[in-house]
């Protein structure tokens, strides 16, 4: 089963490209962020014609997140628990029920930027960094529960962290950057060290691998980019993992988003 993780900053946007990336490459999931449409202003008939069940949590010129599966969808989701005031559309979650069902979370986590800090370095109550590791915390908790379920699950998404140095062309330019701030990096490897498997890290070393480009300053000429999208898999999910990889050449297509999708294929 390969399922994919993208970013398309605005499905109007992306509408014509997205399609065929998918005739192309015929994966069979693909979760996607920044839809940038409420629910109804999805074109799902698009995706349904090319045979893929549709789910969407949407949210009017922001935000927003989609499943689209060729496999049965169960028990979906939408909203990360433990905020109801939280209307932000960033978490749908799903079970895909191929020959193994495997229960798929998709995020798009807080930017996080301005980082706004009291006077004694703590986040401003209600700025987008405190809403930022507040929303990470909730990620934690339920990333707890996943584990506790003992099942092939993933959460995977547009995390908005550069987990290391060399997951940015230029680590000296980020310092500051919520995606890379000491806070928001514990909070990551505090997710991660519950039990979880960094799909990419888990088959690819090394630097100069990259999922976002800038649109500003010939970011995707230069390859100055950073890795920000991941995978994150149980044990029971990892033990299916046969390979992760990042499709950088859609970068380089015409209207592309400025992320490529990012992808695993599992055993099941």
């Amino acid at each position: 089963m390969k399922i994919v993780t993208y970013n398309i900053n605005g499905i109007k946007a992306r509408i014509h490209a997205l399609p065929e990336w998918l005739k192309e490459t015929e994966p069979d999931v693909v979760l996607l962020q920044e839809i940038k449409t409420v629910d109804e202003g999805f074109p799902s008939e698009v995706f349904e014609d090319l045979g893929y069940n549709v789910e969407v949590h949407g949210q009017k010129s922001f935000n927003g997140v989609a499943i689209l599966s060729k496999f049965p969808l169960e028990d979906v989701v939408r909203g990360l628990p433990g905020n109801d005031e939280d209307e932000q559309a960033r978490w749908i979650e799903a079970t895909v029920l191929g020959d193994t069902p495997i229960r798929v979370c998709g995020l798009y986590l807080p930017n996080g930027n301005p980082v706004e800090l009291t006077p004694d370095g703590t986040p401003v109550i209600g700025g987008k960094f405190a809403y930022k590791l507040e929303w990470m915390e909730r990620l934690y908790k339920r990333a707890q529960d996943l584990l506790a379920e003992e099942v092939p699950a993933l959460m995977t998404g547009d995390y908005n962290i550069i987990p290391q140095p060399e997951d940015a062309a230029r680590p000296h330019a980020w310092e500051g950057d919520a995606a890379f701030r000491p806070e928001s990096l514990a909070a990551w490897r505090r997710i991660l060290n519950l039990g979880f498997t960094e799909a990419f890290r888990a088959r690819v070393q090394g630097p100069e691998h990259y999922s976002f480009w800038d649109y500003q300053a010939g970011a995707w000429n230069k390859n100055d980019g950073i890795r920000i999208d991941h995978f994150l898999l149980t044990p029971q999910c990892a033990d299916l993992l046969l390979d992760c990889q990042i499709e950088s050449e859609v970068r380089g297509r015409e209207k592309p988003s400025d992320h490529v999708p990012v992808w695993v294929e599992l055993a099941a």
